[in-house]
């Protein structure tokens, strides 16, 4: 139990020290505007490399989370709205697994 709680706290304070180092280090707005840039980018490309493995691995059968992936991709490229994308790729892999 005592082993149990030193590491939660252990944790705790890596993921505190973690979020306030950036705002104590970076003061100054950045200026340059490739390091910009990057900066943008870099949630979606969290956002990504934490989501898309699920993606793949949701269901039991790979070319159902492919099929499905594919089609939310052409709906949100369309322009429909995340609800439409959402729904299309369920409905997709839904259909697949009655079918297959």
């Amino acid at each position: 139990m005592t082993r149990t709680l030193i590491m939660i706290a252990i944790m705790a304070g890596i993921t505190y020290t973690l979020r306030v180092l950036p705002i104590t280090l970076i003061r100054k707005k950045v200026k340059s505007p490739y390091l910009n840039a990057f900066l943008n980018y870099v949630p979606f490309a969290i956002l990504g490399a934490l989501t898309i493995p699920d993606v793949f691995y949701s269901t039991q059968d790979m070319a159902s989370a492919i099929l499905g992936t594919v089609v939310a991709l052409i709906v949100a490229y369309m322009g429909r709205g995340l609800l439409t994308v959402t729904i299309a790729a369920i409905a997709t892999v839904l259909i697949y697994g009655f079918i297959f």
